[in-house]
């Protein structure tokens, strides 16, 4: 995708540049595959919250899906990189969200906010990240088994499937970067991360399921010298 495709996310809680870093460089090493550039966020202060940019293109403003079915696929190489402390830090997709703020909620897939850190999908909202925790604190909704070391990039996938009764489901994949190039990905599911049912009734996640919404990528920060980067983000949407 190219820059015009992408608009920044907007809101009160939005960090600006002057906080937070971003944009595209070939100074740091690419995923398996990868090309000369990676985009990376650097905090240059120690001021809390989050940005990010939103797919900006027909069909995704939101993203249409018909009513009886659909949904949409965001994936990713993403890195939490060698940074000024261990935590206090979080990148991450979005997809479902129902604005373009980052204080919208959305699904959020990324890497948490920990050392070791692990791969989660969270229902919450996009200006507070992916926050430490297990499955059902902090709207944590699945969790991988596995956990990662900072500068270890990860290839990840998530799919919003739309069911006609209402029903979302939640299906969460990864790359492995050693064996498969981020351009010929081989999708698995991630260990401990199968399958989410965020129902109709809003029982299994404690709300009402989000059936459209913006996709994207985003990063939260409370530390200074915090840095994410991402690499081959694609977008897809799902039709019956």
């Amino acid at each position: 995708m190219a820059e015009a495709d992408w608009s920044v996310l907007g809101g009160a809680g939005a960090l600006d540049t002057a906080n937070l870093a971003r944009g595209v460089s070939n100074g740091f090493t690419p995923p398996n595959g990868g090309g000369n550039f990676v985009f990376g966020f650097n905090s240059k202060t120690t001021a809390i919250g989050a940005a990010g940019l939103y797919i900006d293109q027909a069909d995704f403003t939101p993203i249409q899906t018909p009513a009886s079915a659909g949904g949409a696929t965001i994936r990713a190489a993403i890195k939490r990189g060698v940074s000024g402390g261990e935590t206090d830090f979080a990148p991450f997709l979005f997809i479902g969200a129902g604005g373009t703020n980052v204080d919208d909620q959305a699904y959020l897939l990324g890497l948490q906010d920990d050392d070791p850190h692990r791969i989660v999908l969270r229902k919450g909202s996009i200006i507070t990240g992916v926050p430490a925790g297990v499955v059902g604190v902090n709207g944590i909704l699945m969790c991988s088994t596995a956990s990662y070391s900072n500068d270890t990039w990860l290839h990840v996938r998530i799919d919003m499937i739309v069911n006609g009764t209402g029903d979302v489901i939640l299906q969460c994949f990864e790359n492995d970067l050693t064996a498969n190039a981020v351009t010929a990905p081989a999708w698995t599911a991630i260990d401990g991360m199968t399958e989410f049912v965020d129902d109709s009734l809003g029982v299994n996640s404690g709300s009402a399921p989000f059936t459209s919404g913006y996709a994207g990528f985003a990063f939260y920060t409370a530390g200074q010298s915090r840095r994410g980067f991402f690499d081959h983000v694609e977008i897809a949407r799902q039709l019956p």
